[in-house]
């Protein structure tokens, strides 16, 4: 992993502004978070590279996103119901 992602990482607090969802409702950010944490895993460990990079996503959406939801979201792609792309 590159020094500049360990610092990143190192010195994350809460999920920083994104321009993409500039609204004060998270929802979609969240949920946006959750698929790209899941993609750049799948991604990434399918060409036997260090995932270590997806925890970027992983931070924001878990400061991000109920517990609640992360769990059943968790169940959905265990089992294969859940909506979205993985």
């Amino acid at each position: 992993m590159s020094d500049a992602i360990e610092e990143k990482i190192k010195n994350y607090r809460t999920a920083p502004f994104d321009a993409r969802f500039p609204n004060t409702n998270q929802t979609r950010n969240c949920f946006q978070n959750y698929l790209d944490f899941h993609r750049c895993n799948n991604a990434l460990s399918a060409k036997g590279q260090d995932v270590s990079p997806c925890q970027w996503y992983q931070r924001v959406y878990k400061s991000l996103c109920p517990m609640s939801w992360v769990g059943k979201w968790d169940d959905q792609v265990a089992d294969g119901s859940f909506p979205g792309k993985v």
